[in-house]
């Protein structure tokens, strides 16, 4: 089991910056891959970004470009996301997740583990 835990989340104004800290614990070196999803109240929830640890690749969601980062420490224990020029439509809980994929990591199905989310919320 991996355990994972939120942390950073916060009231902003819009224009401000964020960084989100997810932190593992547990049989961390069977994932291949972590991500960071958010859910808006009455909302799917729907993938931001993730980080796959071979490689180092990342994927965003296109509403997050460039104005997001994720990045994560080569121990696979912490991943980060950098959320900058945050909007209101940003605001959401956001959930990390750890996966054990090799294959597509940009849908929830693709995530073996989630954290308990943490809340956004940018006011304008």
């Amino acid at each position: 089991q991996v355990q994972l835990v939120e942390s950073g989340g916060g009231l902003v104004q819009a224009g401000s910056s964020l960084r989100l800290s997810c932190a593992a614990s547990g049989r961390t070196f069977s994932t291949n891959a972590m991500g960071w999803f958010r859910q808006a109240p009455g909302k799917e929830r729907e993938f931001v970004a993730a980080i796959r640890w071979s490689g180092g690749r990342t994927y965003y969601v296109d509403s997050v470009k460039g104005r997001f980062t994720i990045s994560g420490d080569n121990a696979k224990n912490t991943v980060f996301l950098q959320m900058n020029s945050l909007k209101p439509e940003d605001t959401a809980v956001y959930y990390c997740a750890a996966s054990r994929s090799f294959s597509m990591i940009t849908t929830s199905q693709m995530y073996d583990y989630w954290g308990q989310g943490t809340q956004v919320t940018v006011s304008s």
